[in-house]
């Protein structure tokens, strides 16, 4: 069962159940994979949400094998979900927003209240 405050996710691959996790190597691995310079750079290409279907195959792939799945993004491409092409972009865009968290809401700030002395 995936933990979510690890940035994990549960899917439903071929008719088995994964989790997924974007661990710090995967995310190496992501970053290397599409030319990113580092981790802004890989989360702003996410945030055009634009992603091509090979995107989609690398980040499912890297969202395997950092859960500790032994699985190449070759047998990945075989795979199929029950939803079809809905069901890999759901897949790839839960990983991304449990890895990355919800982007906020435009006009609000990101980060939290700065805690005042008493």
């Amino acid at each position: 069962m995936a933990n979510s405050k690890r940035g994990e996710i549960d899917a439903t691959i071929d008719g088995k159940n994964y989790t997924l996790c974007l661990t710090l190597g995967a995310l190496a691995e992501l970053e290397g994979g599409f030319g990113a310079s580092d981790l802004v750079a890989l989360a702003s290409r996410f945030e055009e949400r634009r992603l091509s279907a090979r995107d989609i195959l690398r980040i499912i792939g890297c969202g395997l094998r950092g859960a500790g799945n032994d699985i190449a993004d070759e047998d990945v491409a075989k795979m199929k979900v029950s939803e079809g092409l809905a069901g890999y972009v759901r897949i790839a865009a839960e990983l991304l927003a449990a890895t990355f968290g919800e982007a906020p809401e435009h006009g609000t700030n990101a980060n939290p209240p700065t805690p005042q002395d008493a």
